[in-house]
């Protein structure tokens, strides 16, 4: 690639970006010499999964293995035991050492189904974090005014509330920041929620002496209920507390049936951000109709995380379900005692809802069937032996008595 076309393959997805002049130069010395540039993302592991809105930026990572640069994948685990305060409101509950490291192995098999092992290289900051002792953390600390740490929307809007802060949460900023320093790192990739970290260990890099890190952020990626409000995409970013993400790990079926459940805009916005086909492809896909681009972007993802054949065959299985109207097979029987009989508690029973409330929800709603039949009467009882159940896209056979 020519150094044009280089910088339009890195900057297409990207939001914020200090800055393009310096990349460039980075570029321009690397091709000079040989030297591949120095990739950093980091990624605390709060949780033991990742999920599609991770993958944003991994796949902004992978574009520049494919260039011939190395990628630095910071696996969190000292910073873990503070969590990044970014978005939150209130202190987050602290992880053990224990579930730290078993989330820690999980974070880098998931990110090796997006990123190049042999271009990758993984660094826990537990290596050089730990190492800085009480004097290197306090010198540290001296690097940042409290007025600056300050500036951070989510540490200023909770201040304004009158929620409260942990010391520690306020140097989060700036041990990411000397993740860079330790590092040496070239470019730091990241959310948009991430700028004011990232742009901290660009500071601390240059109040060091060192050539400042280039700084590149990736959109948010919203989550499965996004849906266009006048004329604008709307919905809370993707997140599994929220239960409205995608995990990289889940079964083909699932992972294909939740991709198939997106509203046509936010499918467009999912092509932007997590597909690897070319502008002409998708554009090709504009063409069509909705549901065969869908098909295909569910497939490429399902292929991306398990295998093509998983693919094929999820594909298969959602037209058989969904489109023809049969039910899933391998159900497994739950069994109900007449006790049990209503259709309310049956959609408990079978933990197709949460609550009884949220079953007679849904049925006013019109969103269950029972046996192949849409019911809205919340009082119906269901009578002695086998029924299917239908809640959105889940299914379940109970056996009543």
């Amino acid at each position: 690639m020519t150094l044009d076309e280089q910088l339009k393959l890195l900057t297409g997805p990207v939001v914020d970006l200090h800055v393009l002049a310096e990349l460039k130069s980075k570029l321009e010395r690397s091709r000079a010499t040989g030297k591949p540039l120095r990739v950093k993302a980091g990624f605390d592991p709060t949780a033991p999964d990742i999920h599609l809105g991770h993958t944003v930026v991994l796949q902004q990572m992978r574009r520049f293995q494919e260039l011939g640069h190395l990628a630095l994948l910071v696996v969190g685990d000292f910073t873990a035991r503070i969590g990044d305060p970014t978005g939150k409101s209130a202190t987050r509950p602290p992880l053990s050492p224990e579930q730290i490291e078993l989330n820690a192995k999980s974070y880098q098999a998931q990110a090796f189904k997006v990123l190049d092992r042999d271009r990758t290289e993984v660094r826990f900051n537990s290596e050089w974090l730990s190492a800085l002792g009480t004097a290197g953390t306090i010198e540290l600390l001296a690097s940042y005014t409290l007025a600056r740490i300050m500036e951070r929307d989510d540490f200023k809007r909770r201040w304004d509330e009158g929620r409260s802060i942990a010391l520690h949460e306020l140097a989060y900023p700036l041990l990411q920041g000397q993740d860079s320093v330790a590092l040496a790192a070239d470019v730091e990739l990241g959310g948009t929620d991430q700028l004011f970290n990232l742009l901290v260990g660009r500071t601390l890099m240059r109040e060091r002496g060192m050539e400042p890190q280039v700084v590149m952020t990736t959109p948010i990626l919203e989550g499965l209920d996004a849906r266009l409000v006048d004329g604008k995409l709307v919905g809370e970013k993707m997140s599994k507390s929220l239960g409205n993400y995608v995990g990289v790990t889940e079964p083909p079926k699932e992972l294909f049936g939740k991709l198939m459940s997106v509203s046509d805009e936010l499918m467009w916005r999912y092509y932007q951000l997590l597909s690897s086909r070319s502008a002409a492809e998708v554009a090709a896909l504009r063409g069509g109709h909705p549901k065969q681009a869908k098909v295909a972007l569910a497939k490429e993802l399902v292929a991306r995380f398990h295998s093509p054949a998983a693919a094929e065959e999820a594909a298969a299985e959602f037209e058989r379900v969904f489109a023809r109207g049969a039910a899933p097979e391998g159900l497994e029987l739950v069994r109900l005692p007449p006790t049990q009989a209503s259709l309310v508690e049956a959609l408990v029973g079978a933990k197709l809802c949460a609550s009884k409330s949220e079953a007679r929800r849904k049925i006013a709603e019109g969103a269950v069937d029972v046996d192949q039949e849409r019911c809205q009467d919340a009082a119906r009882a269901l009578p002695p032996g086998e029924h299917l159940l239908r809640l959105g896209r889940r299914y379940a056979r109970v056996a009543v008595g």
